[in-house]
């Protein structure tokens, strides 16, 4: 009679190859999780854009040879806000990111219509905030 000696360290188990629970859900962590981040990575860009645009009308940054830094944080403070605003289709929990989303809606008028403002005048950066109190409330309800 051969008998089977069992593996060292494991008692013959093998290890689960499965994440670890989170807070008792029962659900593997996944896509829907990265909703929140959104928001949040949303409102950084927008801070960093609206920084780079107040230093820049201050005079305390000179960007002639880098304008494209500033573009290029606009767009990214759009795809990513539209990326957290997409979180109310498949984001979880729903009901929390569907009010995230209905939050950060009324940013998309003032983010839409900046390009077409001038850039020399007060008429931006009014424009601009305009979209700051939308941006941080939706922030901020995706956490809760």
């Amino acid at each position: 009679m051969s008998r089977r000696l069992p593996r060292r360290g494991g008692g013959g188990r093998r290890p689960s190859r499965r994440l670890p629970r989170r807070g008792g859900g029962g659900r593997r962590p996944g896509l829907s999780d990265a909703a929140p981040a959104l928001f949040t990575a949303a409102a950084a860009s927008y801070t960093a854009n609206s920084a780079l645009g107040a230093s820049v009308a201050l005079r305390l940054v000179d960007t002639r040879d880098f304008r494209w830094v500033h573009h290029a944080l606009y767009i990214a403070t759009f795809a990513l806000s539209a990326a957290a605003f997409s979180s109310a289709w498949w984001g979880r929990p729903r009901e929390a990111m569907g009010a995230a989303a209905a939050t950060l809606a009324p940013a998309f008028v003032p983010l839409a219509i900046i390009p077409y403002a001038g850039t020399h005048t007060r008429r931006h950066p009014l424009i601009a905030l305009t979209a700051a109190p939308f941006v941080f409330a939706a922030a901020i309800r995706s956490r809760r």
